[in-house]
């Protein structure tokens, strides 16, 4: 990539997250990576572009001025590449990808073995992000496509993938790991560690569709984490089925008798190159491993 475009993407990220920090995981990159770029812009144009301070960054007069420029030149760069690779048809380019952890760690590689040995040249960038950021980076072309759970909230086109169950998780030798399924009501007897970020009711809205409040003791976004805290007996939880698919801890996994389940989507735009459409049909083989 350019290293113009680098830098002009880390001041739009941090202006955006409001923090280099954010900005930096979201690029992938280190913060004073992110710091030293935007301050290489400020050098090379004379002019301070933001304010750093307790509240995060935000721009400076001038900065409001000069920014909706730098969003063009980004967009104008990835429309450039999009009709590069249109150009080139299907032997070149890049497949831009936004995904959640638990897609990118079971099903992209997958998906990615299986087309790379019909499209050898392709090239492949994976952001991660939440549901919210992952929609947005797709709205704004950051991304070619992108995975999320339920419906997105804007106009994208979208595509469900899989129903992929939610199922209970109990240490083992707890009083719930001799059964093969358990109620709502019996893991609310128990300290419960949520699976959450940004306001995601992925879990939580199974409790509440049911009238329950578990009592949650825990709230992360990390699934090992939860997974982790579980298996040395410091509570219950509710997990996607994707997300255990491969457990390296010793716990249990139970159905829930009300069975509930999140709807994995994959979400694009009508404008993505050729290559990106392509990619998209591989999405069949998510659940295939690639043999020699």
């Amino acid at each position: 990539m350019d290293t113009n475009i680098q830098k002009y993407r880390a001041l739009i990220e941090a202006v955006d997250q409001g923090s280099f920090s954010r900005a930096a995981e979201v690029l992938e990159c280190s913060q004073p990576g992110i710091s030293r770029m935007i301050a290489d812009l400020e050098h090379d144009w004379r002019v301070r572009l933001v304010e750093r301070g307790r509240g995060g960054v935000s721009l400076t007069a001038e900065g409001k001025k000069i920014l909706p420029y730098v969003r063009r030149v980004v967009e104008e760069d990835r429309e450039l590449h999009s009709r590069i690779d249109d150009v080139n048809g299907l032997a070149v380019g890049t497949v831009r990808i936004g995904s959640f952890t638990s897609v990118a760690t079971h099903w992209l590689p997958h998906v990615i073995a299986r087309f790379q040995k019909d499209f050898p040249q392709i090239d492949y960038e994976l952001v991660m992000g939440d549901y919210t950021e992952i929609e947005r980076w797709v709205q704004e072309g950051r991304v070619d496509c992108g995975f999320i759970a339920g419906k997105p909230k804007s106009t994208l086109m979208d595509r469900l993938l899989d129903r992929d169950e939610m199922l209970a998780v109990v240490p083992e030798g707890h009083r719930l790991a001799s059964r093969d399924s358990c109620a709502l009501e019996d893991l609310c007897r128990e300290p419960f560690m949520m699976l959450q970020q940004s306001g995601d009711t992925e879990v939580s809205g199974i409790f509440e569709a049911a009238h329950l409040a578990p009592d949650v003791r825990f709230v992360t976004w990390d699934d090992y984490a939860i997974m982790s805290m579980v298996e040395n007996g410091l509570g219950v939880s509710v997990l996607p089925s994707l997300v255990l698919k491969r457990n390296p801890y010793h716990i249990k996994l139970l159905h829930l008798e009300e069975p509930a389940f999140r709807n994995i989507r994959v979400i694009t735009r009508p404008d993505i190159s050729k290559i990106a459409s392509k990619f998209l049909e591989y999405l069949k083989y998510r659940n295939e491993t690639v043999e020699d």
